[in-house]
């Protein structure tokens, strides 16, 4: 597969993981909207080839937005159409944001005894939701639209929170196997018991559920100045194969 097919199917299948509340299809260009909640599901993914004049597009695109007082983001990486359009976007006043690394590991790499315990459930559970908000500070006001869009995956979900043995929690995450790739999204650690390997167990379980599902290769995000989450998927064998950016208009 060469670079350019390997980021369009990573990028499709991350929208695939986390649908938008809605979604419009401009000339090549996705428009996603999710009542402001992350920049991600509230972005222009210009994966496909686009034909008409670029100008009138963006102005277009930016009249979508502000019509639901969201903020102007494209979600770039260096496969998108046309070609110069991050240039176009830079010129325009357009800042760069969120230079994100994408990884990804053979699972066939993976091996390893899982040790600790894990909660797993195979479908959004009440449990879970109230931990990752918890962990992941997220505002009550978006509780509500983030519970749509993860109700919305129709892809095969997995939702995993560690504890220990007195049934704290100590780090949650979630994957969605879509085809052979399962992507690992939204892992986090409880603050006080970070820098312990708790992220490393959860990711293994996550992996390990993977490969019994029929998974071949396992991605991620991850920010480029998340120097400790860099450093653990590092050693769990991830090599980065491209990466994203957002360019914002406020």
């Amino acid at each position: 597969m060469t670079k350019k097919n390997l980021i369009q199917k990573i990028e499709e299948l991350s929208m695939n993981a986390l649908p938008a509340i809605q979604t419009n299809i401009y000339d090549g260009w996705i428009f996603r909207f999710a009542d402001g909640y992350t920049k991600r599901a509230n972005s222009i993914n210009p994966i496909y080839f686009s034909t008409e004049e670029l100008n009138k597009k963006i102005e277009t695109a930016e009249q979508m937005y502000r019509k639901r007082n969201l903020k102007v983001v494209y979600k770039m990486t260096q496969q998108v159409s046309p070609e110069h359009l991050d240039r176009t976007l830079e010129k325009k006043g357009y800042f760069l944001d969120g230079l994100t690394s994408v990884q990804m590991l053979p699972l066939k790499d993976v091996e390893g005894e899982i040790k600790h315990h894990a909660i797993v459930y195979n479908h959004l559970h009440d449990d879970w939701f109230i931990h990752f908000c918890h962990l992941n500070h997220v505002d009550e006001k978006d509780q509500q639209t983030l519970k749509i869009m993860l109700r919305n995956i129709i892809a095969k979900t997995c939702y995993f929170l560690l504890s220990d043995e007195n049934h704290e929690i100590l780090a949650c995450g979630m994957c969605v196997l879509d085809r052979e790739y399962i992507g690992l999204f939204d892992i986090v650690t409880s603050e006080k018991y970070r820098n312990r390997g708790y992220g490393s167990k959860l990711i293994e379980h996550i992996l390990q559920w993977g490969k019994d599902n029929g998974a071949q290769y396992a991605y991620l995000q991850v920010m480029v100045n998340n120097a400790a989450a860099l450093n653990l998927y590092s050693k769990l064998g991830f090599k980065e194969v491209y990466r994203y950016w957002y360019r914002i208009k406020e």
